[in-house]
């Protein structure tokens, strides 16, 4: 998403869907969270996202503020990705986002794809969608690999 002037009054919406909206953005906080930090080439590793799509969500996402790029004075250079403190009071409302869409996509009948349990096995995920998770055959212990049970290859 461009950069845009917030020289004039901004609707809030507007302004949120500046600094999440995208394809992956609210997937790379979540990692980011899961994770407390994140590297360019381990997560492009797991991730199925372009190398220049993922480069530009982490420039636009240190742009809103929400994380912060550290790059070490090492060989070779070694650059992290962290959560800023707004990052964090965002991770709540993503939850909450989580929660809701899951269950939407639950009630709809539209399938849910296993890889979305994989990083979301903490007690709230599981006390708020247990059901589902027992329904579409993941329990938070077993480990799933782009919706492959392990040991079924």
């Amino acid at each position: 998403m461009k950069a845009d002037n917030f020289d004039t009054p901004t609707n809030p919406y507007h302004y949120v869907l500046h600094c999440i909206g995208g394809k992956w953005k609210m997937t790379i906080l979540h990692e980011i969270y899961t994770y407390g930090s994140i590297r360019f080439n381990q997560t492009l590793k797991i991730l199925p996202i372009s190398e220049k799509v993922f480069s530009q969500q982490l420039r636009e996402l240190v742009e809103a503020g929400l994380i912060r790029r550290i790059s070490y004075d090492t060989v070779p250079p070694k650059v992290e990705y962290v959560l800023t403190p707004s990052g964090e009071q965002l991770i709540p409302a993503l939850d909450i986002l989580y929660i809701w869409s899951i269950r939407q996509m639950h009630d709809r009948r539209i399938p849910i794809d296993a890889d979305a349990f994989v990083v979301h096995k903490s007690e709230k995920y599981v006390d708020a969608l247990g059901d589902i998770m027992r329904e579409n055959n993941f329990w938070p212990g077993r480990e799933r690999r782009r919706g492959v049970e392990q040991g079924e290859e």
